[in-house]
């Protein structure tokens, strides 16, 4: 024991408050709640194992096990003589992790809560929990409603189900955390292979990078170089109310935490210019790399203020794992406000994207375009369907772009995906009609996703 004292002295010196009460809630299957409460220091917290036969000379593991759990690898290496890899492949052995699932899961869980999210457990605990309601400035960690919900008898491994409605209210990735450890621990046991499939299923993308990534905005909005160059043009109308969806665009992408970065009327060679910009750039400390054009457009393409064309499909391309190395394996996002077909001119406020064409010229065979590579990780959200309309609002923006940037405000902050969030938008566009004769458009997302891709407002 005196060999080990020096090495456990110099553990405890390099933890800190908050890392010492996650190792005490780590360790409530083995030491009484009541003497780790009066336990107020990392000393104490080993001597209290140590009495209760978890640490001992020759037997480490539960303490390398509780530094591994907390993320302090630095300490497992410099004293303990033990390393990430040798314990992952500890942790890998049936019955050998001492910290029960459950219990991790709760510190996991209070990881992922952020200040503001903690003040509202504790405003929706008031009733439950007395603590909350009399003195909340005591309760500073998530840690600490965990344990006084398990003292009321409302949250136990067995019992998590006001847990779960909690989480629902506050933020729904910690709700889908608590369903994929119940997958874990019931599915499991029940459907080995039907788990490996949904788990990968649910996994996500990493988001974590500061910034995410580029956000890059192509506006175009004067398109009197078009009417001037090309005379089959001369009724393509300049895209008022489309500074209000670069606007929202720009408000919105830079609560996600990316770089927004705007360039305006730009020809179609000027698009390709930019874009190749982006394309050369270092992105690999970034997570994700996002792309809106807004813009007149026809079937599979876009156009530059000088009437000329750009195919969706060579801008997207350009972001492959092949073009920009940088960006394999990451998601590439585009989202575009074009029309992509045959335009009604509409009397007031109401415009569309595209210059207005003959219906008739279309077959009932209306031929495929591919837009997005067949490359992995890309998502296409289109304004439209293919071959129809998109609408303008002069003074309020696009449909599509205003309807997207509202539902990402309101549902990225709850932890929602992406796929989910496009779900909605389809549906509230789709309710949408242009008051004169009830034109009605429908947006179309496509994708080659792989993961989960959610964007954390933290």
């Amino acid at each position: 024991m005196e060999l080990l004292r020096p090495r456990l002295l110099a553990v405890s010196e390099e933890l800190v408050e908050s890392e010492v009460a996650s190792l005490k809630f780590l360790s409530l299957e083995y030491v009484p709640m009541r003497k780790l409460e009066a336990i107020q220091n990392a000393q104490d917290f080993f001597e209290a194992l140590r009495e209760k036969g978890m640490i001992e000379a020759g037997n480490l593991f539960f303490l390398k096990e509780l530094l591994y759990r907390i993320s302090r690898i630095d300490l497992l290496v410099a004293h303990l003589g033990s390393s990430r890899e040798e314990m992952e492949r500890e942790l890998k052995i049936p019955g050998r992790a001492r910290v029960s699932a459950y219990r991790y899961l709760l510190f996991q869980l209070s990881e992922d809560v952020t200040k503001d999210e903690l003040n509202y457990f504790k405003l929706l605990l008031e009733n439950e929990l007395p603590k909350c309601r009399q003195s909340p400035e005591t309760i500073t960690m998530m840690l600490d409603i965990f344990i006084g919900m398990e003292k009321k008898g409302i949250l136990g491994e067995d019992n998590l189900s006001m847990l779960k409605s909690l989480c629902a209210e506050v933020n729904i990735s910690l709700l889908k955390r608590i369903e994929e450890y119940e997958l874990n621990l019931f599915g499991k046991r029940n459907s080995p292979g039907s788990y490996k499939e949904y788990s990968q299923q649910l996994e996500a993308y990493k988001m974590t990078s500061r910034p995410r990534g580029v956000c890059l905005i192509l506006n175009n909005h004067d398109f009197a170089k078009a009417r001037e160059a090309v005379p089959e043009l001369r009724n393509l109308r300049d895209r008022h109310g489309t500074d209000m969806d670069a606007a929202a665009l720009r408000r919105v992408f830079s609560k996600l935490h990316f770089a927004v970065v705007e360039h305006r009327d730009l020809t179609a060679e000027g698009m390709r210019k930019t874009v190749d910009i982006y394309r050369c750039e270092d992105h690999k400390d970034k997570d994700c790399f996002v792309c809106c054009i807004l813009s007149h457009g026809k079937k599979g393409s876009v156009y530059g203020v000088d009437g000329q064309e750009v195919p969706i499909q060579e801008l997207t391309t350009s972001f492959t794992g092949h073009n920009c190395h940088s960006l394999a394996g990451k998601p590439k996002v585009f989202f575009i406000q074009a029309c992509q077909g045959e335009s009604f001119q509409k009397g007031v406020p109401i415009e569309t994207d595209s210059l207005e064409q003959d219906s008739s010229a279309e077959t009932d065979a209306r031929p495929q375009f591919d837009c997005i590579p067949s490359e992995a990780d890309f998502l296409l959200g289109m304004a439209t369907l293919q071959d129809y309309v998109s609408y303008r609002n002069q003074r309020e923006g696009t449909w599509y772009i205003q309807a997207l940037c509202q539902h990402l405000e309101y549902s990225c902050p709850r932890g929602e995906d992406i796929l989910t969030i496009l779900t909605a938008v389809n549906q509230e566009v789709s309710k949408k009609s242009c008051s004169q004769n009830v034109q009605k458009q429908m947006p179309q997302p496509s994708f080659t996703l792989r993961k989960k891709l959610i964007f954390p407002v933290n």
